[in-house]
């Protein structure tokens, strides 16, 4: 079974920075694209960034240049790197990965449980 955990999260002031991680575990064969999501009280679930294996990156408007995602293919980690950090941030953020695990005939989607984040003004 493929689990996918993150860590890093907390209450930071604004302009501070955070550095989240997601660390998938279980029989891996490969993974694809992996994913940040952010989910504020009251709102949608929202893309923040993602990268590919080939570790082709894309960010959403409201976070490009403050944030960066990168990956360990050979550790199977995801980290977002989180800078100037604003209220708005303010979110539970979570991992999602189309992750090829064994006993499986292609990738499938897993998400993280969720790590909070909270920058106060």
């Amino acid at each position: 079974q493929v689990q996918l955990v993150e860590s890093g999260g907390g209450l930071v002031q604004a302009g501070e920075s955070l550095r989240l991680s997601c660390a998938a575990s279980g029989s891996i064969f490969s993974i694809n694209t992996m994913y940040w999501y952010r989910q504020a009280p009251g709102k949608q679930r929202e893309l923040v960034a993602f990268i590919t294996s080939g570790f082709y990156t894309k960010y959403a408007e409201s976070v490009k240049g403050r944030f960066t995602i990168s990956r360990d293919n050979a550790k199977n980690t995801l980290v977002l790197q989180m800078n100037s950090l604003k209220p708005e941030d303010t979110a539970v953020y979570y991992c999602n990965a189309e992750v090829w695990a064994a006993g499986y005939p292609s990738a499938r989607d897993y998400w993280g449980q969720g790590t909070q984040v909270t920058v106060s003004s």
